[in-house]
């Protein structure tokens, strides 16, 4: 690091990926970070920026990153628009607006580390054995408690 960009120690990088909305700091290339540092050196100049607050640095930063990383955020944007819409479709089945009865002991089968898929089949499989219930219950008629509020 040169005299030049002491002004850098200020920096908070977390604040910096918050503000860029990507998730780790490895997502930003080393290629990038340093023309971003040199480009706003450049700019603002050494001396003003060693007398800014770290909060202004990490916001001019940000900007200067995302203006030079467009293209790598906007693919992150729709890889991320992407998975949602993705678990929006496989998840049709809640949109109904169902409450699952989960036992917290059944997570404990649950692996922490598995696929999305596996853990959608899992609570679907869930809401499917809860439908089931339901039906039982519909049939019961004039019989069922009026005093209890289902949802």
């Amino acid at each position: 690091m040169t005299s030049d960009n002491n002004w850098s120690i200020q920096l908070d990088w977390l604040n910096i990926i918050n503000i860029l909305g990507i998730d780790r700091i490895e997502q930003i290339p080393k290629s990038k970070k340093s023309r971003a540092l040199k480009k706003v050196t450049k700019e603002y100049g050494s001396e003003l920026l060693n007398t800014m607050k770290p909060g202004e640095l990490d916001q001019i930063v940000a900007n200067e990153l995302r203006s030079v990383m467009k293209r790598e955020l906007n693919e992150i944007s729709k890889r991320n628009e992407k998975i949602q819409k993705e678990i929006q479709s496989k998840m049709l089945p809640l949109k109904k607006g169902k409450i699952i009865g989960i036992n917290m002991s059944d997570l404990r089968d649950l692996d922490p580390k598995a696929d999305i898929e596996d853990i959608i089949k899992y609570f679907s499989k869930k809401l499917n054995d809860n439908d089931d219930d339901d039906d039982s219950d519909d049939e019961d008629g004039p019989d069922e408690d009026k005093n209890g509020i289902y949802i």
